[in-house]
């Protein structure tokens, strides 16, 4: 057996929000579409799954009272910086807040941070 992530389950709070803002917003295909729950495709076999929050949390066997940073981001790695502000400008415009303006980085390469409309943190960079 080798390790493998097929589904990144992101739990949120408002569920018809989310998915607006994947789907309409930032071009994921919408894969499953039921009461709550959302399986979408990022493309290159990557696939998000959306979750009520409490739901995710009683799944896990957790409590759903949680807050702050929660230890995680998902990250965009684009071919060049062009491709970095043009997922920024689409996800402002779907709803994203701009946490870190994309820039060159001390790393030499080019990269900001956003959040979705629920907070979760998505970094996109390029090293070109």
């Amino acid at each position: 057996m080798s390790l493998q992530i097929s589904v990144v389950m992101l739990g949120v709070q408002d569920f018809d929000r989310a998915k607006k803002f994947y789907v309409e917003g930032m071009g994921a295909r919408l894969d499953q579409d039921q009461p709550g729950f959302a399986r979408l495709s990022l493309g290159g076999g990557a696939d998000i799954a959306l979750y009520h929050w409490a739901a995710v949390a009683k799944d896990a066997g957790v409590p759903a009272d949680g807050s702050g940073f929660n230890g995680f981001s998902l990250h965009y790695i684009a071919d060049t910086r062009d491709e970095v502000d043009a997922v920024f400008k689409a996800a402002v415009a779907a709803g994203a807040t701009v946490l870190k303006p994309a820039e060159a980085a001390e790393w030499g390469g080019y990269s900001g941070t956003f959040s979705d409309p629920e907070g979760h943190l998505w970094k996109v960079a390029t090293d070109a």
